[in-house]
């Protein structure tokens, strides 16, 4: 049985408009106008118990609101969805217990308290047994860094420190399934790769279950086995990285440092030119109709090299070009 079962999941919003100025205002007391939003339009999908899912998308996709019908937030208004069998908003009380949430712009913490002192308090909420919590605390404190900061209140904390409490704190009752939402939108790089470290870490060590969204590609490409795309309330595409990056862009790229600069004249058959910078040349080649030994033959000969690095689409490339390709991004 999957962890995770989503199965045509619907959710619509209904939000009130009116006319712009004081007049309109003063006509939204009288006349109120609604419109209505489909946030989620039959999305479906499963993750299976130790998997690491990512979830991206444009803003306004879907993706938080996915989140929060998982995690018993939301009352989804149609469609069927189950985390270990449990239906995440009926039965929210048990639900709760067995999951960690990370939204990467609010906070469980007390702003005005200690960090070690949240996570007392959570610690209580959450009814751990005080050996298991103590173990488990001070694991995460050496993990994730946290050391210098449990007397500090939250308020004062910088946005990595923050954050890296958050995930701490999301994860001091063990719980099975972890839910990161935006969980490293701006952190600077050491805090990115320290909690990127950390999440793979629980993922592999731990066997604990991830869905991930973010907006920051290199998120996806250093952690998820799959990457779930999410366009106007849809599943767009449903695959593993590379499997998504040979769907979007079949051609592969080959650096060439050449020992001097080519005549602008320079082609080789199999090959186009995309990118001069002095004698450093980009080509892009389909490797299905030109193998890359061949073509790296026809350079050599053509001019004498330096250096050749073959590359693949970036991930930000490819979200982007599969965005275009589908209409998928906002206006």
């Amino acid at each position: 049985m999957p962890h995770i079962l989503v199965d045509r999941l619907v959710k619509s919003y209904r939000i009130a408009e009116r006319d712009p100025g004081l007049w309109g205002a003063a006509r939204g007391l009288f006349h109120r106008r609604h419109r209505t939003v489909h946030a989620l339009a039959g999305v479906s999908f499963s993750l299976e118990r130790g998997g690491l899912l990512g979830l991206v998308g444009p803003n306004g996709a879907g993706k938080s609101t996915t989140v929060k019908v998982l995690a018993g937030i939301l009352r989804p208004d149609g469609g069927r969805v189950e985390v270990d069998g449990r239906h995440p908003f009926d039965d929210r009380e048990r639900h709760v217990g067995r999951i960690g949430v990370v939204f990467g712009q609010r906070t469980q913490l007390w702003w005005d308290l200690p960090v070690g002192e949240g996570f007392d308090l959570l610690r209580d909420i959450y009814r751990v047994d005080p050996a298991r919590y103590r173990r488990t605390r001070d694991e995460l404190v050496a993990m994730l860094r946290l050391e210098r900061v449990l007397e500090q209140p939250v308020r004062q904390l910088s946005l990595g420190q923050r954050m890296r409490a958050e995930i701490a704190a999301a994860l001091l009752h063990e719980p099975e399934l972890l839910f990161l939402d935006e969980p490293t939108i701006g952190l600077d790089a050491p805090s990115k790769l320290a909690v990127r470290e950390f999440v793979r870490r629980a993922n592999h060590e731990r066997g604990t279950t991830v869905l991930l969204t973010t907006h920051d590609m290199h998120d996806i490409e250093a952690l998820a086995e799959r990457v779930l795309i999410i366009g106007h309330g849809r599943v767009l595409a449903d695959s593993p990285v590379d499997t998504l990056r040979q769907q979007v862009f079949a051609q592969r790229r080959l650096v060439v440092d050449f020992a001097e600069v080519p005549p602008d004249a320079l082609s080789v058959p199999g090959a186009t030119v995309v990118a001069r910078d002095g004698r450093t040349w980009t080509f892009e080649f389909d490797p299905a109709t030109t193998a890359a030994p061949a073509l790296i033959a026809r350079l050599a000969a053509a001019q004498a090299v330096e250096d050749i690095r073959l590359e693949g689409l970036s991930i930000e490339e490819v979200i982007s070009r599969f965005y275009a390709m589908h209409g998928a991004a906002e206006a």
